[in-house]
C-alpha cells in the first residue's frame, strides 16, 4: 500500500475516534508535565519574597521591616545564613494587618486596602472577540497584582478552555469535577449549588478561584431551552452570574472575570455582572478589525439586555494594548490610531511583548511567581515594570471608583 493510500485510510477513520485518541494523549501528557514541574502533589506553591520586595509591596522601608524582626514583632520569617530575610505572601499580609492596627490616626487602607462601607465590589471583566490577544495573561497577572498588594481577590474562569485555571495551579482534567465550575452556581435545574461551595483557595494568599472546564459549555446549550420553557423567569440568563456573585460579595474587594473569546451567553453574563471592563487588543489591523466587530455585536446584544430589564453601568471601560513592540513601526501606527479614535479609553501603559512572560508560561507560571534570578536582569525588570504599570493604572481606576485618592 502506498503512503498516499495510508494517509487516505487515516483520513477516512471515524473523526470522533481520532479526536478522542488525541484528547487522551494530550491529557495524559499534560498530567505528566504537571507532576514533573510540581512534584510530588502536583500543587503549585508561591516563592518567598526578599525583604526589599516585601517592603515595596507593603509600602514601607526595608529598615522598618528589619527593626520589626529585631524587636520580635510580626511573623517568624526565614533568615538565611548570610542574614538575608525572606517573607511569604501570607507573612506580608500579616505584617500589613499589624501595621494597620498600630496606625495612629492614619487611614488603615494605606496598609490593608480592603473595601470600606459604601464601596461596592469591583468586578473587572477582561474580554475580546479574538483569541491570542493576551486576555488570560492579563487576567491572571491583574488578579495576582491585586492579591500581592493586599486586596481580597476572586478570579473567575469563565472560559471553557480553562487557561486561567491552569495558570493558577488547577488541571481541569484532574482537579475539577461536576458542578465545580461557575456553571454549578448558574445552572437552571435543581442541581444548582451556592457559589461559596465552588470557590477554592489558591497558593496565592488572598486570591481565590472559581475554576473552569468544558462543563461551562452546558450553559450555552441549556440557556436557549430555558428561555423557551420559561425557566429563566426568576433570574434572567444575563443576571445569573451577578446573582451568584452576590452570595460571596462581602468576602472580596475585587473580582476578575476571564471571559471566553466569543460573545455567547457566558460572556454576556460576565459583562452584565461587571462594574468595569478591560478589552485587550493586539496592535495589528486584523485584531483591531475583529475588535470592531466584537464591539458592534456587544452594543446590539447589551442593548437587548437593557430593554429586557438589565442594568448596565460601568465605572470604566478601558482598552489595553497587549504584546506591544515599541520598535515595530506598523504597531506604533495602530496604537496611534487607537489613541486618536478612543482617547482616554485606551490605557496609558501598554503591555509590552516580553520573552520573560512567555518563558514563565512554559511552566504554567506568571512573572509574579518567578524570581529575577531566572532571567537576565534587564529582561525581567523591563517586563515587570510593564506589568506593574498596567496593573497599577487599573488599580488607580478602581480606587477612583471607590472615591479614594
Amino acid at each position: 500500500m502506498s503512503t498516499a493510500d495510508t494517509i487516505l485510510d487515516e483520513d477516512l477513520a471515524p473523526p470522533d475516534v481520532t479526536i478522542g485518541e488525541h484528547a487522551e494523549l494530550l491529557s495524559s501528557q499534560l498530567q505528566e508535565l504537571a507532576e514533573l514541574y510540581f512534584p510530588p502533589s502536583s500543587e503549585k506553591t508561591l516563592r518567598k519574597f526578599t525583604s526589599g520586595e516585601a517592603a515595596r509591596l507593603i509600602g514601607v522601608s526595608d529598615s522598618t521591616l528589619r527593626k520589626m524582626t529585631i524587636a520580635g514583632e510580626g511573623p517568624e520569617i526565614e533568615i538565611k545564613a548570610n542574614g538575608r530575610r525572606f517573607y511569604s505572601l501570607a507573612q506580608i499580609n500579616e505584617i500589613r494587618h499589624l501595621l494597620a492596627s498600630n496606625a495612629r490616626g492614619r487611614d488603615t487602607t494605606t496598609y490593608v486596602p480592603h473595601r470600606r462601607e459604601g464601596e461596592h465590589l469591583q468586578v473587572i471583566a477582561t474580554t475580546n472577540f479574538k483569541g491570542g490577544s493576551g486576555k488570560t495573561t492579563t487576567s491572571v497577572h491583574l488578579a495576582q497584582y491585586f492579591a500581592l498588594h493586599g486586596y481580597r481577590v476572586l478570579a473567575i474562569d469563565l472560559d471553557p478552555q480553562a487557561s486561567l485555571s491552569a495558570l493558577l495551579g488547577v488541571v481541569p482534567e484532574v482537579n475539577v469535577g461536576p458542578n465545580e465550575t461557575l456553571y454549578g452556581a448558574i445552572r437552571y435545574d435543581e442541581q444548582r449549588v451556592s457559589l461559596a461551595s465552588i470557590v477554592r483557595e489558591t497558593y496565592f494568599d488572598g486570591l481565590h478561584l472559581v475554576p473552569a472546564d468544558l462543563e461551562l459549555m452546558e450553559f450555552e446549550h441549556t440557556t436557549p431551552t430555558a428561555l423557551r420553557g420559561g425557566r429563566d423567569r426568576d433570574t434572567l440568563f444575563f443576571a445569573r452570574v451577578a446573582h451568584a456573585l452576590n452570595e460571596v460579595a462581602d468576602q472580596y474587594d475585587v473580582v476578575v472575570i476571564d471571559c471566553p473569546p466569543q460573545l455567547g451567553y457566558l460572556t454576556l453574563g460576565g459583562l452584565c455582572a461587571a462594574t468595569s471592563v478591560v478589552i485587550t487588543v493586539h496592535p495589528q489591523m486584523l485584531d483591531v478589525a475583529s475588535m470592531s466587530q466584537f464591539l458592534q455585536m456587544a452594543r446590539d446584544l447589551l442593548g437587548v439586555v437593557r430593554e429586557a430589564g438589565g442594568s448596565l453601568q460601568y465605572d470604566f471601560i478601558r482598552y489595553l494594548v497587549t504584546r506591544y513592540e515599541p520598535q515595530d513601526g506598523p504597531q506604533t501606527k495602530v496604537v496611534s490610531l487607537l489613541r486618536g479614535l478612543l482617547g482616554d479609553h485606551v490605557l496609558i501603559n501598554p503591555m509590552l511583548k516580553s520573552a520573560a512572560v512567555s518563558d514563565a508560561g512554559l511552566t504554567k507560571q506568571t512573572l509574579y511567581e518567578v524570581g529575577r534570578e531566572n532571567f537576565t536582569r534587564s529582561t525581567y525588570d523591563r517586563a515587570l515594570d510593564s506589568l506593574d504599570s498596567v496593573n497599577g493604572e487599573i488599580e488607580g481606576l478602581v480606587r477612583k471608583a471607590w472615591g479614594r485618592p
